[in-house]
């Protein structure tokens, strides 16, 4: 178990070691392996490992690493240094410093703790001139000593968690679903979605493609009579003659270049045509994955909390890969076939007009097959899209899980709902392949019909017909079976596959976030200069149709103020922050920054202005520099400062590469503590008037903790600084504290003030994290 207690506060995690975890708990018949920093749940422990350096330094039950008085006593002497500053030690405390009395000796346990005093005793003085004071009743050596208590609060693992979203998934209303259906449509594609495709194309493009097409087919169509003509000037020159007569030299060479320019600008018309179309679905496909994705980047918290990653990836794979290899071939077909079959009619019409009389009834016949094929067609599509969107969403969590899913053997299970999911997407998917083959053998069958037609009339009107003009005529109907069954066809694919212009064009009508930028609600360039922030009847929810998470808050919060938000899981504490960067909207009420009013200003404007240290670090792939300074704004000088005073410069000047070295995907080459350093230094970079801290040292030692709040009090002294915080210690030296439960401020005041109140219930938080009895 990798610090499954960071998420929770103390009294849930004592209860959860107690119940779950520990001797007496759910799991006692199991082997537990726990990594911890927690040393009040070592003496329940059967057997401790102690880790330096990367290699095991020690190893053994709680009372034989007392007994070698080594590194495990040292650990534990290293946090034992409260009492000494007139802190109350709760009971796991005291047990601890009375075993390593009996132990180490009392003499020697007190020299220890002297000296740790000593130690943080300098940093206190350097730090004394920069920190800020707590409160009026809070002085300046009751803030300095608060700094020295955060080493003793063990309590809490240091893994980081996604507290946002587990506030984010509020309980819903009977009824409701946490993960919203997939949408599909049914009937007919509107026309607003081809217009869609239209635009994304551009219209003049589509007209000269759509005209180019056309000149070809009437230089195919003008060489094949071309062709007729010369075959009937042969046939005229012959008709009195007793022997073959041939063409004279003259004629011949003007038949013959004329049907070489004629095949010359057919194969030009064809080269231009095709370029141009090519050119057409490219801009279209990368104009409409460039849509999708803008407005990906745009959508609310609200789409992601309901909608699986499977879904979106779904359309960014599949629906853009139709628009990139599929649709262009479709559309190029359907082009041609439609032109084809044009030219067809018109030269069979041409040549025995009484075929005109069938063109009315064929038509019919393929109107109505084409439109009960495409219907039925068209829905199975749209149902394979939707049952593909499962089939990706299982593999990336299996992948996201496979180490899980190995340690408790259930790759069979996973294996099977694989299949499961592909099955059902084939159950889709094969009725489409039988009804192609239904609409060819139709096809085929009126196909035939039209070349019976042609020929009949050819046969009856032999004796005023044109012999070249007939066997065109003939040849045309031959080829028109397979002309129109491949337009048929594509005229099937063409609003079959639209289908994934319709399904991108639905991402990107969906509601999105605020403005990115107000032009005439710009704040300041210099603002926010002071850094006051006043929730005034603040209430919000996470998405339409969910109770509000924060309700009435109404707190100020002055310039240069240092608050501490503390709570029980779920009591709010990050919807606050999601707040002030207008992640989620206000359902009532507003929070004005420096007296300016951050719901009517763009998001840009805002989020630019301030800065996050997050629970869960975010990096991407990419260089070191490029995570730390991604607009290129600062200088190496600047870069190097941040992560020396992040305590990630000696790291850095190990790296081979130095600020160019590559940093994996989400930071996986990175330790998460080395994450959370790499985000403080960002962070130091921006150093804006605000900053919000949620738990941003959960994941680093408390050594390395300490140095950091000492940085941050250094660096941002001036600054306001809203701290989330799971651990107690770690803002008993605020200003003020904000107490919240169930999306209410229960208290708010000075931690001195809250802490003399024994029925304050930041009082009991704080003797369930044994920093109080």
């Amino acid at each position: 178990m990798d610090d499954p207690l960071s998420a929770v506060d103390t009294h849930v995690g004592r209860h959860i070691f107690d119940n779950v975890i520990g001797p007496k708990g759910m799991l006692h018949k199991k082997t537990r392996i726990l990594v911890t920093h927690g040393i009040t749940f070592l003496p329940q422990t059967d057997k401790i490992i102690v880790l330096k350096d990367g290699v095991i330094s020690e190893a053994g039950s709680y009372k034989e690493l007392l007994d070698k008085k080594g590194d495990f006593a040292e650990f534990l002497l290293e946090h034992l240094n409260e009492e000494e500053e007139g802190e109350d030690i709760v009971t796991e405390l005291a047990k601890i410093r009375e075993e390593l009395e009996s132990s180490l000796g009392r003499e020697e346990v007190k020299r220890q703790i002297s000296r740790q005093r000593s130690h943080v005793s300098e940093s206190r003085s350097h730090l004394s001139d920069t920190s800020v004071t707590s409160s009026p009743q809070n002085s300046a050596k009751e803030g300095s000593k608060e700094v020295e208590k955060r080493r003793g609060s063990l309590e809490k693992s240091k893994s980081p968690t996604k507290e946002v979203q587990a506030n984010g998934t509020v309980k819903p209303k009977e009824g409701e679903k946490l993960i919203e259906a997939e949408k599909a449509e049914t009937g007919k594609v509107k026309t607003e979605v081809y217009l869609h495709y239209l635009r994304s194309v551009g219209f003049a493009l589509s007209f000269w493609t759509i005209l180019l097409y056309a000149i070809y087919q009437l230089f195919s169509v003008g060489t094949n009579v071309w062709l007729s003509a010369w075959s009937n000037a042969y046939v005229n020159e012959n008709d009195t003659a007793t022997e073959p007569v041939p063409i004279p030299p003259s004629e011949r060479d003007m038949f013959l270049g004329v049907y070489g320019a004629l095949g010359f600008g057919q194969a030009i018309s064809v080269m231009i045509a095709s370029v141009l179309s090519s050119l057409a679905t490219l801009k279209a496909s990368t104009i409409l994955h460039a849509y999708m994705l803008t407005h990906i980047f745009r959508l609310p918290p609200s789409f992601f909390d309901t909608t699986p990653l499977g879904r979106i990836v779904n359309r960014f794979s599949k629906d853009v890969d139709v628009l990139d290899n599929t649709f262009p071939f479709i559309v190029r077909s359907w082009i041609a076939c439609l032109y084809g079959v044009l030219a067809t009619i018109v030269v069979i019409s041409y040549t025995t007009p009484i075929f005109l009389v069938m063109v009315l009834p064929i038509a019919v016949i393929y109107y109505f097959m084409q439109h009960f094929y495409v219907a039925t067609s068209r829905q199975l599509k749209r149902l394979e899209s939707i049952t593909r969107s499962p089939i990706y969403s299982h593999f990336g969590e299996t992948i996201t899980g496979v180490s899980v899913i190995r340690a408790y053997s259930k790759e069979h299970r996973f294996i099977k709902e694989s299949e499961s999911k592909v099955d059902t997407n084939q159950i889709c998917y094969y009725p489409s392949i039988v009804a192609n083959r239904w609409l060819a053998v139709r096809l085929e069958s009126v196909g035939n019909l039209i070349v019976l037609c042609a020929s009949l009339f050819a046969v009856f009107g032999r004796e005023s017909l044109n012999p070249g003009l007939v066997g065109l005529s003939i040849s045309y109907a031959l080829n028109i079976t397979q002309t129109l069954n491949w337009f048929m066809r594509m005229t099937s694919e063409v609003e079959t596959n639209i289908v994934a212009v319709e399904r991108i064009k639905e991402y990107g009508e969906t509601p999105q976030e605020a403005q990115w930028e107000i032009p005439d609600k710009k704040p300041p360039k210099e603002w926010p200069d002071e850094g006051k922030v006043e929730f005034i009847d603040y209430e919000v929810r996470y998405r339409e149709g969910l109770e509000v998470v924060l309700k009435g808050i109404n707190c100020s919060i002055n310039g240069g103020e240092k608050v501490g938000i503390v709570g029980r899981t779920g009591a709010g504490k990050s919807s606050l922050t999601l707040g002030l960067f207008r992640i989620i909207e206000p359902a009532k009420g507003t929070i004005k920054i420096d007296g300016l009013d951050i719901t009517r200003m763009g998001l840009h404007s805002l989020r630019s202005r301030l800065t996050i240290i997050p629970q869960d670090p975010v990096l991407f792939s990419g260089t070191l520099r490029m995570n730390l300074d991604p607009f290129k704004q600062h200088t190496d000088e600047d870069i190097w400062r941040a992560l020396e005073l992040a305590h990630l410069k000696t790291f850095a000047l190990t790296l081979s590469a130095g600020l160019q070295h590559e940093v994996s995907e989400g930071g996986e080459n990175l330790s998460v503590g080395q994450r959370q350093l790499v985000c403080l230094a960002r962070a130091l970079l921006r150093k804006t008037k605000v900053l919000i801290l949620d738990e941003a040292t959960a994941a680093v030692d408390l050594e390395t903790d300490d140095l950091i709040q000492a940085t941050i009090r250094k660096e941002f002294s001036d600054c306001t600084v809203i701290t989330i915080a799971h651990r107690l210690n770690t803002i008993m030296d605020s200003t003020r504290v904000m107490v919240l439960d169930k999306g209410q401020i229960i208290e708010f005041d000075s931690p001195s003030v809250l802490l003399a109140n024994k029925s304050s219930i930041f009082y009991g938080m704080a003797k369930d994290a044994n920093l109080v009895q």
